[in-house]
């Protein structure tokens, strides 16, 4: 089953002879459950490419479905709601809202949905991520890759159609970088959550089922590394 099609998709920035083409005629789909590492050089494109998928920015043509929703054919506010419920976004730098608790940025999504917070998820979320004793402190009180794992819970507590991670290990040190790696692998594995990583370590790459690479734009590869 596809939860994520991307067809013909496009961005340019600027207009004339100042145009910058940073995504060029790009399609491909994923499937549910799948974990697809997208790499490239700096100034490939793979960030922009993440951003549309995450509908963060909008393309200059081409479409993206995700769980069979053509996702730019909604408005701004339609949109905001279907990332904030179907798209879990991991950030290099976390994200994390600093004057909020550990507790009150992992539930945070359910909160601006106005929803209650499964009690039991919440609590199988926390034991996963070993933040048991974590839940009162604000974020700077929290190491890199606890601050990481915080905003790996933000990502999956509304059980998103796909994670989408942006250099998540790219502020860490080789440790954390590898518990938060594992981590993302188990819940690829574990609850079948499809999985998209944007990396510039071939070594991160090679731990997911499907390699894309990105030069100039275009994908350049497309290669299944474990069926």
């Amino acid at each position: 089953m596809e939860i994520l099609k991307i067809e013909n998709l496009s961005k340019v920035y600027g207009k004339g002879e100042t145009a910058v083409k940073a995504l060029d005629n790009v399609s491909f789909s994923v499937k549910k459950g799948e974990f697809v590492a997208i790499i490239g050089p700096s100034g490939s494109g793979k960030s922009t490419l993440l951003h549309l998928l995450g509908g963060v920015d909008r393309p200059s043509s081409g479409k993206v479905y995700v769980d069979n929703t053509d996702i730019y054919n909604l408005n701004e506010t339609q949109l905001a709601i279907f990332r904030r419920r179907q798209i879990g976004l991991i950030y290099q730098f976390y994200n994390l809202i600093p004057v909020l608790t550990v507790e009150e940025n992992i539930s945070l999504p359910m909160l601006l949905d106005g929803h209650k917070v499964d009690q039991k998820q919440f609590a199988d979320i926390v034991k996963t991520l070993n933040l048991e004793n974590r839940l009162t402190h604000l974020p700077n009180q929290l190491s890199g890759g606890q601050q990481q794992r915080v905003s790996i819970g933000r990502a999956i507590i509304s059980n998103p159609a796909i994670m989408l991670a942006d250099e998540p290990t790219g502020n860490l040190d080789s440790k954390n970088s590898s518990e938060i790696i594992d981590l993302l692998k188990m819940l690829n594995k574990t609850y079948n959550q499809t999985l998209i990583i944007i990396t510039h370590d071939e070594r991160i790459a090679l731990q997911a089922d499907r390699v894309i690479m990105i030069e100039d734009g275009k994908i350049a590869k497309d290669e299944v590394v474990r069926p």
